[in-house]
């Protein structure tokens, strides 16, 4: 049976990682597999030997389980785990329409104007750091796009621009290393109960810090970032867009709210993300002005209905992304309950050091989705909540897909956006990647 679902799980992720050679989207793969891996352990039920109780972390014997015995705990099992994935889909889909109506109303652009230079060193300093603090609130590929967006209008050269989207992925993804709100992985984490917001911003951002810090100190001696912009205005002339603004800061203010929520009132997260995202739809309503028009009461009703932005922005959530975490998540989700993640768990417990395995693990998700891994990795350790290796994990998996410019969505959307090959990033940005993550999980882990 283990080798069975090793095998789907083997087969679907390469076709996830080389899906712009076979031209499918990676969602189908994640789905296939989930659909075969729960196949699989429904057909072999009564060959599975051991099963991995999700509620006290510890695998039981179904030795003198029957048939239907079996069955049913299976049904249970399934059921738990599309619960717990279901939470973290509807918060991202809750952070998504959020985000959606803030770009509705033009609110990045109030971001614009924060430019105030002509320097190219100074013009990396900026952009690197609105990168790390805007990925922080909303995700990193949002973070990338909104920020490239601004790039273009500030250079003419597409070479000038893949050096500094280059350290655009690096800032998002350190950026969303260290809030809850700010990356899948540490949203998961965070979740699950395995940290908890204060003390994963206390431990984690100093690191995350370092972790753009040592790039950009390196970017000193590369001769892109020398001189000035040639021939490109500054962005001054757009008018001040009041309801930009507005949704920026109400959007922006209602996704910080949902830890602070979850503090206050121990709701799971998403129930948090459902009242940010109701008082967002209702400000953008209200502020978007929609008309709604019925003919003469006499004659035949007619209603005349403008799309506003609740709608606009729920559909434009990237339903493919969701189905591709459930797909990942449910797949995890079956390894883990016949216990082959608790087993290997126990085996990396036992013949290397977690740091070394954590930092194996950072490096590794420059190839490998990073969502796979850190679920996997809830699977494998029993640690409570905001034991260190749930903080090492956070920052390992957020900022090692810097790495190679394939290991991230940040990368993914700039090497789309930009036009950059898998191999010039290698040659010019995966060393002040690798430099950078080093440096914040060498800092993690002398503190720590």
């Amino acid at each position: 049976m283990e080798l069975t679902l090793l095998f789907i799980f083997i087969l679907g992720y390469v076709a996830i990682t080389i899906e712009h050679t076979l031209k499918i989207d990676k969602l189908i793969p994640a789905l296939m597999m989930m659909a075969l891996c729960w196949t699989g352990i429904a057909m072999g039920i009564d060959s599975v030997a051991t099963w991995f109780d999700p509620e006290t972390s510890t695998l039981q014997s179904l030795s003198e389980i029957t048939h239907e015995g079996r069955m049913l705990l299976l049904e249970n099992t399934m059921l738990h785990h599309f619960g717990k994935t279901a939470e973290i889909l509807i918060f991202l889909m809750g952070a998504m329409a959020i985000v959606e109506m803030i770009d509705y109303f033009e609110g990045f652009g109030v971001i614009k104007k924060m430019i105030r230079t002509k320097s190219k060193a100074k013009l990396l300093w900026i952009i690197s750091f609105l990168a790390f603090f805007l990925s922080s609130i909303i995700d990193n590929l949002t973070a990338t796009i909104v920020l490239i967006t601004i790039l273009r209008k500030l250079m003419d050269k597409p070479e000038d621009r893949m050096w500094y989207a280059g350290f655009i992925i690096i800032a998002a993804n350190a950026g969303g290393a260290w809030t809850p709100i700010g990356d899948v992985t540490t949203t998961m984490l965070w979740m699950a109960g395995k940290v908890t917001s204060a003390k994963l911003i206390e431990f984690i951002a100093l690191p995350s810090l370092i972790n753009i810090l040592l790039p950009l100190l390196a970017s000193r001696f590369i001769p892109a970032f020398k001189g000035n912009l040639d021939n490109v205005e500054l962005i001054e002339d757009q008018e001040e867009k009041t309801k930009g603004k507005t949704m920026l800061i109400i959007g922006l203010g209602m996704i910080v709210f949902v830890p602070i929520f979850k503090t206050i009132t121990h709701l799971p997260p998403y129930v948090g993300m459902m009242l940010s995202l109701s008082i967002c739809a209702l400000t953008s309503e209200i502020l978007s002005n929609r008309q709604i028009t019925y003919t003469d009461p006499d004659g035949e009703k007619v209603v005349a209905h403008v799309k506003g932005p609740t709608m606009s922005a729920l559909s434009k959530i990237e339903i493919p992304s969701v189905l591709f975490f459930l797909g990942i998540l449910m797949t995890v989700a079956a390894m883990e309950s016949v216990g082959m993640i608790f087993n290997f768990g126990q085996t990396v417990n036992s013949t290397i050091p977690q740091s070394v395995f954590i930092t194996l693990l950072g490096i590794s998700s420059a190839i490998i989705d990073n969502v796979p891994l850190v679920a996997a990795s809830i699977g494998m350790f029993s640690d409570g909540t905001d034991a260190k290796i749930w903080h090492d994990l956070a920052y390992a998996a957020g900022t090692g897909g810097s790495i190679l410019i394939i290991g991230s969505a940040a990368g993914v959307v700039a090497m789309g956006m930009e036009k950059i090959s898998f191999f010039w990033y290698l040659k010019n940005i995966s060393l002040l990647a690798l430099l950078g993550y080093l440096g914040g999980i060498g800092f993690l882990f002398l503190v720590s």
